[in-house]
Formats: structure tokens, C-alpha cells, sequence
């Protein structure tokens, strides 16, 4: 397969040039059905909680303007990146090996490979419709790849599967080999001397999986989203907010916010943002005697919390489909990335969608779907 398909830097696009961004089809029955969702409830409009605005420099200035926040945006991704550790180089340069196609239904699974972490190759799935392309694609991240194509018995994960179906190219990625010997991520440059937070190098891994994503000739640069559920919905966070070539992201109840009472918005544990040197801290809810180790406390003790990662995304969309981690609350922090919005001039970039479950559900996952319909099919103009 040849990949000759070169683009103009989505970020460029989103928050360079926001007078290119389409507008978004308000009067589109996908607009209607979704718009209800990019909205607090009243009594929880303007209401920033106690959480440090994210539009104050840390030398204590407010920022003002456009222009203000390109550069405060710069810091809080600086000062991010320099507390979880420094990605290594972009592995631009290559390209996906198909190992083995299938046709399926309505369209070609191919079984790929590539280095999504120098020196280390991954395994995955690309789900290609038929028809003709470029189409829009997106990234789903997991323990496995297989469940997001549905090939799993877990329901409403089947994220890669659906969206092919509606017409989207999916790239399924997952850590199998470290789910199933249970270090659960990603280590660089070794398990025992990471230098970078592993769920910070998920999201790099993601970061290479749309270099190589955006060279497939069926595939629009400009219009890869990424998604995940819990533990992928803590990667497809990070990878979309540190990694602005993503034009869109759908976290499907990570635990948006940290969080040191929820076993599941476990951001302390090693293979996340509590890295500490072998053996590991037994796995659990941090306590006297099983206490935090690594950047995570670090983090807490310095006030930094997540809605700082939130805003790196503006103008760029987002959906936080809501379950038991992530309840109607949430809307407190996500509001400190509406304000940012509101500043660039923009609204309708920040959604969230609630159920009772952890688990996605059919409702939950639809407005998944046409989330990703109305940003990456109908209001992405192509030039």
C-alpha cells in the first residue's frame, strides 16, 4: 500500500487558524441530537469549584487575550511535559506493515504492525470501509486490540467496529503482552529505569499511531479523532490533549479529575503517573501503609490536577461520556475549558453525557458516534 498522503498540521488548522475552522451545522439532525449534551445543567453553570484556572500564568498574570493564551497554552504543556518526563523523537518516517486483510461485512480488516515506541513494534487492527476515501479515521485504545473490533465478549467496547461501520477508517491498538503480564502500559526506555510517566508514553505511543494512521491513502489527516473507555479513556485523555494532531477526543469515563477515593480514578498507580522503581507498591487505594510513591503525590502536593490537561485541547472537541467515575459533577472542572473556549471565541467544544454504570452502554456509545459524525464528517470542511 502506497502512502503519499501528506497534510497541513491539523493543530495548525485548530488552533493557529481558527478562522478556517468549519462552522458546525447547527440545523443537521446529528447537531440537534447531540447539542443538549455541551451544556451544564443550570446550577452548575460558571461554577470553577476550587480548581486553579488554567487562564493565570504560574507568575500569577491573567491571561487576556488569543494571543495570551497560545503562550499560556505553551506553558502548561512545557511545565507537564518537564514534570512526567520528556518524549523521545516523533518516529515520523514509518509506515504500518499489513501482515494479514480480510474482507468483513463491509469492509477489509487488516492485522498491522508498527514501532509505536522506539525499539518496540505493536500489533493491531485497521478497519478500512469500502467506498472511496479520504474518509475520517479514529484511533481506539484498550488492554487488547481485539475488543474494540468485536471480537471480545465485553459489550458496548466495540468502538473500532461500530465506527467502520459508520464509515470511518479505525486503527484498534492495545498493550496486550503488558495487560497480560499485568504491568498494564508502556515503559521508556525499560520497565526498571522509565524516565517518562508511563501513561504519558501511551500517549506518545498514540502520537506515533496517528504519524502512521495519517500516511494510509484512505485516510484524511485532518480528520483523526481518538476514543477509549476507562483505562483507554485515561490514554485517549492524554494522548489527545498532549498531542494536538488529534482534531478530536471521546473519553469514556477515565476519572476526568484526580481523585484518591475511587479505586478505579487510580492515577497513583505505577503503570499511570505513580512510576516508582520495582517492587511495586501494592495495588489498591493509597493508605498509611500503602502509600503513594512517585510523581502523583508530587503533583497533588504542587495543586495540579487534570482540567490543566483539559485545556490544552481548546478549541479543539471533546465528549467525557460519564458513568460512575465521571457523574454530572465533572462539569466543575470541564467549565475551566469552556472559559478558554469562550476566550478564543468559541463555543460547543466541550460535552459530557451521563449513566449511572461504569460500563458503556447503547445510548452512551451512540452519542459517541455522532459526536465523531458531526465533528469528523459533517463539520471538517475539505479544501
Amino acid at each position: 500500500m502506497n502512502r503519499l498522503y501528506l497534510t497541513l498540521c491539523c493543530a495548525t488548522l485548530f488552533f493557529l487558524q481558527p478562522e478556517a475552522l468549519a462552522q458546525e451545522k447547527t440545523d443537521s439532525s446529528v447537531w440537534k441530537q447531540i447539542a443538549p449534551y455541551f451544556s451544564p445543567p443550570d446550577s452548575l453553570k460558571d461554577n470553577y469549584g476550587d480548581y486553579v484556572s488554567p487562564l493565570i500564568f504560574k507568575n500569577g498574570e491573567k491571561v487576556k487575550t488569543a494571543q495570551d493564551w497560545t503562550e499560556r497554552r505553551q506553558e502548561i504543556l512545557t511545565q507537564w511535559h518537564g514534570m512526567m518526563g520528556e518524549w523521545p523523537a516523533l518516529l515520523e518516517n514509518q509506515e504500518m506493515e499489513i501482515v494479514e486483510s480480510s474482507k468483513r461485512e463491509d469492509f477489509t480488516q487488516h492485522t498491522i504492525q508498527f514501532e509505536w515506541v522506539p525499539g518496540q513494534t505493536t500489533t493491531g487492527y485497521l478497519l478500512v470501509p469500502e467506498g472511496e476515501g479520504p474518509f475520517p479515521a479514529v484511533i481506539t485504545v484498550f488492554y487488547e486490540p481485539e475488543t474494540a473490533i468485536g471480537l471480545s465478549d465485553k459489550p458496548y467496547r466495540d468502538f473500532a467496529y461500530q465506527l467502520a461501520k459508520r464509515g470511518f477508517v479505525t486503527l484498534s491498538l492495545g498493550t496486550t503482552e503488558t495487560t497480560n503480564n499485568k504491568t498494564y502500559s508502556v515503559y521508556y526506555p525499560s520497565i526498571d529505569q522509565a524516565t517518562v510517566e508511563p501513561l504519558s508514553m501511551l500517549a506518545y505511543a498514540a502520537a506515533n499511531a496517528w504519524q502512521v494512521l495519517s500516511k494510509v491513502p484512505e485516510v484524511d489527516a485532518l480528520r483523526i479523532g481518538i476514543v477509549g473507555h476507562s483505562y483507554g479513556g485515561k490514554w485517549a485523555m492524554f494522548a489527545s490533549a498532549l498531542y494536538d494532531k488529534f482534531a478530536c477526543a471521546a473519553w469514556s469515563d477515565p476519572g476526568i479529575v484526580f481523585q484518591q477515593d475511587r479505586p478505579s480514578i487510580n492515577y497513583w498507580e505505577p503503570w499511570y503517573l505513580g512510576y516508582h522503581p520495582r517492587p511495586w507498591r501494592k495495588r489498591g487505594l493509597p493508605t498509611a501503609d500503602n502509600p503513594m510513591k512517585g510523581l502523583y503525590p508530587e503533583l497533588l502536593k504542587k495543586g495540579h490536577d487534570l482540567h490543566e490537561l483539559h485545556a490544552l485541547m481548546a478549541p479543539r472537541p471533546f465528549l467525557v461520556s460519564g458513568g460512575s467515575e465521571d457523574p454530572v459533577q465533572q462539569w466543575i472542572p470541564l467549565n475551566h475549558t469552556i472559559a478558554v473556549n469562550r476566550l478564543l471565541g468559541y463555543e460547543n467544544r466541550v460535552a459530557m453525557t451521563n449513566r449511572p454504570e461504569h460500563s458503556p452502554n447503547k445510548e452512551s456509545n451512540e452519542v459517541i458516534y455522532l459526536f465523531f459524525e458531526h465533528f469528523l464528517k459533517n463539520s471538517v470542511e475539505k479544501e
